[in-house]
């Protein structure tokens, strides 16, 4: 299958990053969101990295008015009917995720691919909400944050997952200069089954005051040579998404290394969410991490 065509259906941080992508990587891109406001700023944000790329000079004009040309934002979900491939990348909220399936379902071409950027729901659950002759182009296509730096892309396949599918979806990922891993469809893939347990670790190392914040971060930064420390990614990630992705990851193994801790929780109660939100274990001022706060 030629992949040219491709659709996202929301503009927040992971989908204005797939869209920068694949714009950046020669793709046709139109990206939905609900409303006039969240398109101009997801849109913005997309515009601001090339403009930072322009005034660094890793960037020409004549290449940055290129990607600024296959660029297109829309509110209605027709706009897509004709990409060859639609990835939905919405709030981690199964009945958001399901009704927008749905949609797609409704208005998309026999042929097109139907991808979900979900990080952890299971791909055949929110299958349910498709014609089930479309299943065979149905996979999860996870990508990672900030999708222009990260080099990584988990293609997670159903049992429903077509072979053709499949071997689209690389070509897909390869043009966009990235690897690709096959996944199976189960709670967290790969990459979260193995990451989500060690972060939650750290926030009930944070809880029992093992080490501060600082300290935490910087033994494990220094110590296994991670690029970051796990409270400073928690931050990154978003303390709300954390809570979500142990919620379901809890409901579907039962073992309590997957549970959210109670400081993960108060700290989303007190809007203490991360990065997004300005504060969580660390003060933020736009992606600048500043001084950490008391617990």
């Amino acid at each position: 299958m030629n992949i040219q065509r491709i659709g996202i259906v929301g503009c927040g941080l992971m989908g204005a990053g797939i869209a920068q992508s694949a714009a950046e990587a020669g793709f046709n891109v139109r990206v939905k969101e609900v409303d006039e406001a969240l398109l101009a700023k997801g849109l913005a944000r997309i515009h601001a990295a090339w403009e930072r790329a322009l005034a660094k000079g890793k960037l020409t004009e004549d290449r940055h008015a290129e990607y600024a040309a296959r660029l297109h934002g829309t509110l209605d979900f027709a706009t897509l009917a004709d990409c060859d491939l639609v990835i939905e990348a919405v709030p981690e909220c199964l009945d958001l995720k399901l009704r927008t399936l749905a949609e797609l379902d409704r208005v998309l071409e026999t042929g097109s691919l139907l991808c979900s950027n979900t990080s952890s729901l299971s791909i055949a659950q929110l299958g349910a909400a498709l014609d089930p002759a479309r299943l065979s182009r149905l996979a999860g296509l996870h990508f990672f944050n900030p999708v222009p730096a990260m080099p990584l892309v988990e293609i997670v396949r159903t049992l429903a997952t077509s072979e053709d599918t499949t071997a689209a979806l690389k070509g897909f990922v390869g043009a966009l200069g990235k690897t690709a891993v096959l996944a199976p469809d189960a709670p967290g893939f790969v990459v979260n089954r193995l990451l989500v347990p060690y972060l939650l670790d750290a926030v009930r190392c944070a809880e029992q005051r093992l080490a501060t914040v600082e300290d935490l971060d910087a033994a494990m930064k220094l110590g296994a040579g991670h690029p970051m420390g796990p409270l400073h990614l928690s931050d990154f990630i978003g303390l709300d998404t954390m809570v979500s992705v142990a919620d379901v990851f809890f409901e579907a193994f039962g073992e309590p290394r997957f549970k959210a801790p109670s400081l993960l929780r108060q700290l989303v109660a007190a809007g203490r969410l991360g990065r997004k939100s300005g504060s969580g274990f660390y003060r933020w001022e736009g992606e600048k991490r500043l001084e950490a706060l008391p617990l």
